[in-house]
C-alpha cells in the first residue's frame, strides 16, 4: 500500500464559522502534513508528529502552499462543456439555442466517453474533487461520466437527466423510458466504487407529471439516491411552470406532490420564492443550491443566502457549467460574494471556504467522507498556491493573516491558483506552480 506524506500549510474546517474570529471552526498548521494511505487520510497534524509516524512514506513537499480539502461542485452539466460562455440570453432562449442541440450530441457513446474524460480533468484542475452532475437524457451519458469518474477512483454524484416534453425529440425519453433507464443506471452504479446516483428529472416544463410521478416512484424505491432539478431560476421559467400546473400551490409545490422533496434533494438557484416554499423547503431538509456565475451570466436574479440561512435552511454553492462561466469554485465564491454585496449580506472568506469543502459536505450528508482533512476521510486534498499570477503576488506582498490570503484566493483565483488536486490520494495536474 502506498504512503504519501504531503508537507505545507493545513487548514481544514470543523463547522461553519459564526465570523472572521472564529477559530474554533477550523484548525490551521503552518508547518502541517497530512499522511495518505490507499487513498484514506490516515493522519493530519503538524509536520514532525505526522513525520514520526510516516515510515517509509514519500515525502511530497508543497510549501508554502495551502493544503485544504477538495473542492465539491453541487450543481454542474456535464454536456454543456462546450457551449460555455455562448452568447447570453435569458434561460428558455438559451435552453432551445445552445443547451439541447449541444446534449443531443450525447447520444453517441464515443463522444460521451470522449467529453468525459475533458469534463473531468478540467474539474480536477481547478481543486474540484466531487461533483454533482446532470448528464444528458441518453443513459449513454451516464455511462461514460460515471465510467470515467470510476476510473479515476472520484467521487460522482450523477444521473440521466428525465424530460418528456417542451424539447427537441433528440433529447427526449418517455416517462417510462426515464424510469426504466434510470432504474437500470441506480442498479449499475449507486454505490459502485465512489459513485452515487442522482434522480433527475431536468425541471417542470420538460416533465409531465406522468414522469415526476415515475421519479418520485425512483425515490420511493431508492430512498438513498439523491434528487436534482431545477427551481424558480427565472420569471418566465416560473410562470410557464404554473400554466402547465395550473393545480399546484406553486412551483415547488409540483415536486412537492409527487415525493420528490427530502433531505436528499438539491434545487438549482431556487431565486425567487414565496414564502410557503421556503417554508416547505425548511420542513422537508430540500437543499437550494446557489449558482453565483450562471445567475449573473443569464441574468436570473439574487440568490437571497441569509433569508433562507434565517429558516434554517442549508445551501449548496456550484459552477453551473455551462451558463456558469468558470469550472472554478473560487471563482463561484467570488461572484457570489458580488451577489451577496448587492444584498448588503456578507460572505466572510473563512465561511466562503467552509461553504465549498465541508459546507456542500454536509449538504450531501457526506461530511463522514469528504469535505475536511480529517483522519478517515478519502483523501481528496487540494493544494493552493495564493502567489500563483503576477497580480496576486503583488497583492500578498500586502497580505497580513490567513484570511486575508484565503481572500485574495477567493476572489483572484482560478485554475492557476490550484498548485495540485489530489483524488483518492492520486495527483491529478502536472505541478507548474
Amino acid at each position: 500500500m502506498t504512503n504519501t506524506l504531503l508537507r505545507g500549510r493545513v487548514i481544514t474546517f470543523h463547522h461553519e464559522p459564526t465570523g472572521p474570529d472564529d477559530t474554533d471552526a477550523y484548525t490551521y498548521i503552518e508547518d502541517g502534513a497530512v499522511l495518505m494511505r490507499g487513498g484514506m487520510i490516515a493522519a493530519t497534524g503538524t509536520y514532525d508528529k505526522v513525520a514520526a509516524d510516516a515510515h517509509g512514506a514519500t515525502l511530497v513537499d508543497h510549501r508554502p502552499h495551502l493544503l485544504m480539502a477538495g473542492f465539491i461542485d453541487m450543481h454542474i452539466h456535464f454536456p454543456q462543456v462546450q457551449i460555455v460562455a455562448s452568447w447570453g440570453s435569458q434561460l428558455l432562449d438559451w435552453l432551445n439555442g445552445y443547451t439541447f442541440p449541444a446534449e443531443a450530441e450525447y447520444a453517441d457513446a464515443q463522444h460521451a466517453r470522449a467529453m468525459a474524460g475533458r469534463f473531468c480533468s478540467l474539474l480536477t484542475d481547478h481543486g474540484t474533487t466531487t461533483a454533482v452532475a446532470f448528464c444528458s437524457v441518453h443513459a449513454s451519458s451516464a455511462e461514460a461520466l460515471f465510467s470515467e469518474a470510476n476510473d479515476r477512483g472520484m467521487r460522482m454524484i450523477a444521473g440521466k437527466t428525465m424530460m418528456d416534453r417542451n424539447a427537441p425529440e433528440t433529447v427526449l425519453d418517455t416517462a417510462q423510458s426515464g424510469y426504466d433507464e434510470s432504474k437500470a443506471l441506480i442498479e449499475r452504479w449507486h454505490g459502485k466504487g465512489r459513485a452515487s446516483y442522482a434522480i433527475t428529472p431536468r425541471f417542470a416544463i420538460t416533465s409531465t407529471p406522468e414522469q415526476l410521478e415515475m421519479s418520485g416512484a425512483l425515490v420511493s424505491e431508492h430512498p438513498d439516491c439523491y434528487v436534482q432539478t431545477h427551481l424558480s431560476e427565472n420569471h418566465d421559467e416560473i410562470a410557464y411552470t404554473a400554466e402547465l400546473y395550473p393545480q399546484a400551490r406553486d412551483y415547488l409545490d409540483v415536486y412537492e406532490r409527487h415525493g420528490l422533496l427530502g433531505p436528499r434533494t438539491m434545487l438549482g438557484h431556487a431565486i425567487h420564492l414565496r414564502d410557503r416554499e421556503i417554508g416547505a423547503m425548511a420542513e422537508t431538509g430540500a437543499h437550494p443550491v446557489f449558482c453565483p456565475t450562471s445567475n449573473l451570466f443569464l441574468g436570473s436574479g439574487l440568490f437571497d443566502d441569509a433569508g433562507l440561512r434565517a429558516r434554517g435552511i442549508q445551501s449548496g454553492i456550484a459552477t453551473d457549467i455551462g451558463a456558469g462561466t468558470s469550472y472554478s469554485m473560487l471563482q463561484a465564491l467570488n461572484e457570489g460574494y458580488k451577489i451577496l454585496q448587492l444584498q448588503d449580506q456578507k460572505l466572510h472568506t473563512l465561511r466562503a471556504f467552509h461553504w465549498i469543502t465541508r459546507g456542500n459536505a454536509e449538504v450531501l450528508g457526506m461530511a463522514d467522507k469528504i469535505g475536511s482533512l480529517d483522519p478517515g476521510t478519502e483523501a481528496d486534498i487540494t493544494v493552493i498556491n495564493a502567489r500563483a499570477t503576477p497580480a496576486m503576488r503583488l497583492r500578498m506582498d500586502r497580505a497580513d493573516s490567513l484570511s486575508d490570503e484565503l481572500f485574495v484566493v477567493q476572489m483572484m483565483g482560478d485554475d492557476r491558483a490550484i498548485a495540485q488536486t489530489y483524488v483518492a490520494g492520486v495527483p491529478q495536474k502536472n505541478e507548474k506552480n
